[in-house]
């Protein structure tokens, strides 16, 4: 099966579109969390996926934090203006569908996907070597999807070594996937590895591979709308620069 896995689309629908446009004709689409935060389309972004066919969808923290099961208080200023923001404007059904989301790990075939890590499916960033050891532990699959930290990566434990390392992946370069792995699409609609191309990946469960994609949007068109609903202005300059 050829499956879109995507993550962090954070109320982006011009972003979302291109992604959805790009990856094509697809079997299933794994959404890793984050539907809502920082962006200025929230409606948008959860109706459309809402009429994604065979969908796995995952709330991440922003998500749990918009439907009232997490404090605004864990946010950072900017971060919780935009959830307030979004408490307000999405609708009963859209909140709804939200709250029929789980927010733990799942098993997928020979993948787990989580909104942060296996370990901590909400929260937890794996960033780095020692955090993605941490977590090789708590999957039994041969490889885990994670978003939440806005970069395409790749971490890679040896089995004969124990050896972790960890990689930026390139955009339409064919990983072939092994035991054992932790992968990151990157983020749809808020990348921060300093390119402001939406991201996602292509996983093939027969050819057990895995493309990093990226594609170019209409960035200017969402940060006019993020400055007409009077969203923090950061949120308009990041998206465009990639951080």
């Amino acid at each position: 099966m050829r499956i879109l896995v995507m993550s962090d689309i954070h109320a982006n629908y011009t972003a979302l579109e291109a992604v959805l446009k790009d990856a094509g004709k697809v079997d299933e689409t794994w959404c890793l969390g984050d539907l809502v935060g920082y962006g200025p389309d929230p409606n948008a972004v959860v109706e459309e996926v809402q009429e994604i066919p065979h969908l796995t969808c995952l709330l991440g923290n922003h998500d749990v934090a918009a439907i009232g099961k997490m404090p605004l208080e864990t946010f950072n200023g900017d971060a919780k203006k935009s959830l307030l923001h979004h408490e307000k404007v999405l609708t009963a059904t859209n909140m709804d569908f939200m709250r029929s989301l789980p927010s733990k790990a799942k098993v997928r075939g020979e993948a787990t996907i989580a909104h942060g890590s296996p370990r901590d499916p909400l929260w937890e960033y794996i960033l780095n070597s020692l955090t993605a050891r941490l977590n090789f532990d708590h999957f039994d699959t041969p490889w885990c999807f994670v978003g939440h930290s806005h970069i395409q990566s790749v971490f890679v434990r040896d089995e004969t070594s124990d050896r972790v390392t960890v990689e930026q992946t390139k955009p339409d370069v064919t990983l072939q996937l092994h035991p054992k792995l932790i992968l990151n699409p990157g983020s749809v609609g808020q990348p921060r590895d300093r390119d402001p191309r939406a991201a996602y990946a292509i996983y093939d469960t027969e050819a057990r591979t895995w493309t990093p994609k990226r594609v170019e949007y209409n960035v200017a068109e969402v940060q006019e709308r993020i400055r007409a609903a009077g969203l923090p202005e950061k949120h308009a300059v990041r998206i465009a620069e990639g951080w």
